[in-house]
């Protein structure tokens, strides 16, 4: 009986989530190309070092964070992943299930696309309360959570920096 080999670019995700569940941003920013793209619910548009970034913000805080991951895939140019969260998403105390689904795209051995997929109205429901419950499918209220993640990605860079 023999054991299948892994693609190389699933075992890149499966290095890329195995650093997340040990809160390792620095490990997670390596698997991913200078070029790299990003874009979540979120986060919708950042780049480069930018991702990296908001990786090792993410793992920084995380406190108690319970990842699960299944159904990584990965050929010579595209590869993908369903993955959970567990963890008290800190504005709010509040505790989050929140279940995505991730693409990617390669280029040199590393992740040059990332996009992550979630409902948005369901991560606001549990991470905001009963404003997630009245308002979390509002643009006005996902502008606001981007925008704070935003202004928050920006201090840790510019700590980061400094």
């Amino acid at each position: 009986m023999s054991v299948p080999i892994m693609h190389a670019h699933a075992e890149l995700i499966t290095r890329f989530y195995d650093a997340f569940a040990a809160k390792d941003g620095e490990a997670m920013a390596a698997c991913y190309h200078d070029d790299v793209r990003f874009s979540d619910p979120v986060f919708p548009e950042l780049r480069g070092s930018d991702a990296g970034d908001m990786w090792r913000m993410l793992t920084s805080r995380a406190t108690d964070l319970e990842l699960e991951v299944s159904n990584i895939t990965g050929d010579d140019a595209r590869g993908g992943a369903h993955w959970e969260a567990r963890y008290t998403f800190s504005a709010t105390g509040r505790k989050v299930h929140n279940v995505i689904d991730a693409s990617f795209r390669f280029k040199d051995g590393l992740i040059v696309e990332h996009v992550d997929d979630f409902d948005f109205y369901r991560w606001s429901r549990m991470a905001l309360g009963p404003a997630g419950v009245l308002l979390g499918w509002t643009p006005i209220v996902r502008n606001k959570v981007r925008a704070q993640a935003g202004e928050q990605l920006r201090d840790f860079i510019a700590k980061r920096g400094a």
